[in-house]
Parts: C-alpha cells; structure tokens; sequence
C-alpha cells in the first residue's frame, strides 16, 4: 500500500509560540491513537517556526511515548532561484538547513495570488531537489476552470509542464496535492466521487509519463478543505491517499482526526 499522508498547511497563521503549542498539542493526541506503520504526519507552519518546530520533533523522537510517530516537517514555499539578491525569499537550502524534509510547491494561493505559473514552479521543483527536499506539488482547476469542462485539461498541463523536466525516479520520491481551487474555503466540497476521479486521472497521467509501476506507488493528496466530516468517504476512494489539509489543521483535535482516518 501506498505511504498515507496527512500534511497540516498553517499558511499565514499563529506566532511561533502559538504554533509551537499548536504543535505539541497535536503531537500528544497523536500518541494516544493506535500506531498505523503506514501513516505520516506531515505538519508545514510558516517560515518563522520551522526552527522551533524541527528542535521540538527531535527532542520528542528521544521520548519512548513518541518514538513510533512518524512526523516530518515541511516549508510552504521555496525560492526558484538558489541565492542572491531576492530580497524577501526564502531558498531550498535554508529551509533544509532548518530542518525541513519536504516542501510545498505549487499551492493554488501561490499559483492565483503571486501568479507562478508552471516554469516557476517547475524550477522550484529544481531547487528543492538539489536540496534533497521531497516535494508537494500541488494542481488544481478553478471554479471556471470546471464549468468550462476544462478541469481534466488544466490539471493534466500543470502535472506535466511542472514535471516535464525531471526523470521517473524523481517523480516517485515526490507527492502530488490535488486542490479543487473551487472547493477551498467557500462551503462546497468536492464530492468523494468528483475527487477520486480526478485523482485517478492524474495517476494516469503520470503513468503515461513516467510508467504504471511509478504512478501505482506515488502518494496523491487530496487538498479541497478535508475536514473531519469528509474525511473518511475521502481516504476511502482507491486513489486518494491522504489529505493537504488547511483550515482543520489549525484545531489540533480536527486535524488528529483527519489523522485516525487514513487507510491502515
């Protein structure tokens, strides 16, 4: 069975004291759920945190209560470029530096808000594996997008564009978030149906471009305001191995019950 994944997107939210409680408070309901050896945890606050955080997993990893947790730290955002004059960004060897392991790239936010499109985001794809970061890529189509009945069209580009420059066996140490930009924070929710097929799709479009043997083990994400009430519908679906999940992982007790709803 393919790894299953629930990543906890902070975006811009709490001060690193407040993500810090946040965090142990998260990690101490963990320890209470039985062990499922095929889970991670995946937790992404804001740059400022990542220190504190990593310092906070390390020395929770020495305790026998948490020692079988399998919790990584990851940024939610990389530089495309490795250093310089870029006042303000923030480079994949930083962020490694501070003790991260995977990085988000792609987040519908960076791709409507700051207007990356698929060659930025493929050269962050770059930059966060010349750090030995694993990375999220995100995809997604808009509300028009759909409507349009372009979605599979839209999603397919931006797996491909984004990934048309790497080998296969780069591919199978990534992850891939699904985000129906239509269903985030606006009360609609994908349909457990509507989002297994596009992650089928999209499993098939990697298949097509990297081989059957690579899509069957890549982890896909799914990132449309999962939430404990569709959570479990959700992970249920063949394809969907998880969730990126953003408002719910700011309440410790909503997010661990994301968590207990991954497959075993």
């Amino acid at each position: 069975m393919r790894l299953q994944i629930a990543a906890a997107n902070w975006k811009m939210n709490t001060t690193p004291e407040e993500g810090l409680k946040l965090f142990e408070h998260i990690l101490n309901l963990l320890s209470t759920i039985p062990e499922n050896r095929n889970s991670r945890v995946i937790i992404a606050p804001p740059f400022t945190h990542l220190h504190i955080i990593s310092e906070s997993i390390h020395a929770h990893s020495k305790n026998p209560r948490f020692s079988n947790l399998d919790i990584s730290l990851a940024a939610q955002n990389c530089s495309s470029e490795t250093k310089g004059a870029y006042t303000g960004e923030v480079s994949s060897e930083m962020i490694k530096n501070a003790g991260t392991r995977y990085v988000i790239i792609g987040h519908s936010e960076r791709r409507s808000y700051f207007r990356e499109d698929n060659n930025c985001l493929a050269r962050k794809i770059d930059r966060a594996l010349e750090n030995n970061l694993i990375p999220i890529y995100c995809c997604g189509e808009t509300r028009q997008e759909r409507s349009e009945k372009i979605h599979f069209e839209t999603v397919k580009n931006q797996v491909e564009e984004g990934l048309k420059h790497i080998s296969g066996e780069q591919v199978k140490n990534m992850v891939i978030a699904y985000e129906p930009v239509w269903a985030i924070g606006t009360g609609v929710n994908a349909t457990a149906q509507e989002a297994q097929e596009m992650h089928a799709f999209i499993r098939k479009v990697i298949a097509e471009r990297c081989g059957k043997e690579i899509a069957a083990g890549l982890s896909i994400l799914y990132g449309g305001s999962c939430n404990p009430k569709n959570a479990k519908e959700l992970f249920e679906c063949p394809d969907i191995d998880g969730g990126l999940v953003g408002g719910a992982s700011l309440n410790a007790n909503d997010f661990v019950e994301i968590v207990k709803q991954l497959k075993r």
